[in-house]
């Protein structure tokens, strides 16, 4: 599942025209950058959540063997655009995926599928320490501890990858809500987990984002 629906306000200008996962990083749009992760996996479904200038990213995606899911009238947020998706998905676990950082180093959905454990886990977050997060500001996100469920807390940054059981999805009655309703419910019943990244990451939710991600992929070390 790629995130693709959001409005790109912290772009300024550049989305007035271009919705953000459409914005370049080098010659690339970034759910490109995404894309190039994800087809690694050969997953069996790909689906991209679409609502601001939707007919842009439509026409982007229709070679790319990806199906959409559109919002409207209104944007559902990432708990409800997921659940929104569910029947082009199926019923999980789901890989889920924001599209606006760019990573230098290992595939994120590879090294989340290596650590996933379903028996213990209902959802399993790729996070970033805070000196591999190019561009990020804020205390982070998760305390992260090997084998041990995740906690709130200022540590590591998510990274915008996870995967996630579908299951509570149904148990929340609003249409719009945020995948944290089902993180917190997850962390209440210790089955939520996180891995911490080992290359870098960069975000891009800011135009000023786009010169250091062009700068790390420019890298060769990770």
């Amino acid at each position: 599942m790629l995130f693709a629906a959001g409005f790109g306000t912290r772009m300024g200008s550049l989305t007035a025209q271009t919705p953000k996962p459409l914005i370049k990083v080098g010659a690339t749009a970034l759910i490109d950058h995404t894309l190039s992760w994800v087809q690694a996996l050969e997953p069996i479904q790909k689906v991209a959540n679409t609502h601001y200038l939707a007919e842009q990213l439509h026409a982007h995606l229709a070679t790319s063997n990806v199906q959409i899911s559109h919002e409207t009238p209104e944007i559902l947020d990432t708990g409800g655009g997921l659940r929104h998706a569910l029947p082009l998905l199926g019923n999980g676990p789901i890989y889920t995926s924001n599209t606006d950082a760019i990573w230098h180093g290992p595939n994120p959905f590879e090294l989340a599928r290596a650590a996933w454990q379903p028996e213990k886990m209902d959802g399993l977050l790729v996070c970033i320490s805070k000196e591999s997060a190019i561009g990020h500001t804020g205390p982070g996100d998760f305390i992260i501890s090997e084998n041990t469920p995740i906690t709130r807390g200022s540590g590591a940054i998510y990274g915008g990858v996870q995967i996630i059981k579908t299951d509570l999805l149904h148990s929340i009655p609003e249409a719009r809500f945020s995948l944290n309703l089902l993180w917190d419910k997850m962390i209440a019943s210790q089955r939520l987990f996180g891995l911490t990244y080992p290359g870098k990451w960069c975000d891009v939710g800011s135009a000023k984002g786009i010169k250091l991600a062009e700068d790390l992929l420019g890298e060769t070390d990770v």
